[in-house]
């Protein structure tokens, strides 16, 4: 089963990928789920979601040795019931990705490059950041900064966040990986961020870890 990425860093953060080669019926012979759990899946009309939904229970058990359960917030962020971790996860196409820490706010988000996402830069983009003007890079750098605000918006907890007024990427020039900063500016923030990020086949991941 295809763990394709694992890394510890800043002492317990843990970060993983899986790439999701496995059916419905192969991923539910291996996955335990807890009664929660269970209702939530079979409420997915698509066997897309319940993939996913599995996927990230088999990467969590790869990664700690345990597999939930995990609930979720009204904003819809994700917990892990009587444990000390905070996770972050993201799901995109085939990938995907989870992050844990016991001691820090983490985020993490990965996108498959896949449509024009140009076409709806004015709503996540502002008027401080800059996108390049090079179009071979243009659409790689749309989605560096969509999945650091989608991380920042995670690490966040969710709450009283809008993509282009309350998230500024500071200006940077794309490479195959680098480091980025990020501002949060809303009713309970106004914190600087730094970011990672990087590309595995044509997906951008950006993740974020930070003492609470």
């Amino acid at each position: 089963m295809p763990l394709i990425f694992k890394e510890k860093f800043q002492g317990d953060c843990l970060f993983g990928i899986w790439e999701i080669n496995e059916t419905y019926e192969e991923l539910a012979t291996v996955v335990h789920l807890f009664p929660g759990e269970k209702e939530r899946l079979f409420g997915f009309t698509s066997e897309a979601r319940k993939i996913e939904f599995l996927s990230v229970r088999i990467l969590l058990k790869a990664l700690i040795g345990v597999c939930g359960p995990i609930v979720y917030s009204d904003h819809k962020k994700p917990y892990l019931h009587q444990s000390n971790y905070r996770i972050s996860v993201s799901h995109s196409k085939k990938l995907t990705s989870i992050m844990l820490s016991k001691t820090k706010k983490i985020g993490i988000d990965l996108e498959y490059m896949s449509h024009k996402i140009s076409k709806v830069q004015h709503k996540f983009i502002n008027e401080d950041e800059y996108i390049t003007s090079d179009e071979s890079k243009k659409k790689y750098h749309l989605y560096i900064h969509w999945c650091a605000k989608e991380a920042l918006f995670k690490i966040c907890d969710k709450q009283d966040i809008n993509f282009r007024r309350n998230l500024t990427i500071e200006p940077f020039e794309p490479s195959e990986y680098g480091i980025i900063y990020g501002w949060v500016d809303n009713k309970f923030w106004h914190d600087k961020f730094e970011l990672n990020y990087f590309t595995i086949n044509n997906y951008v991941v950006v993740y974020c870890c930070k003492n609470t």
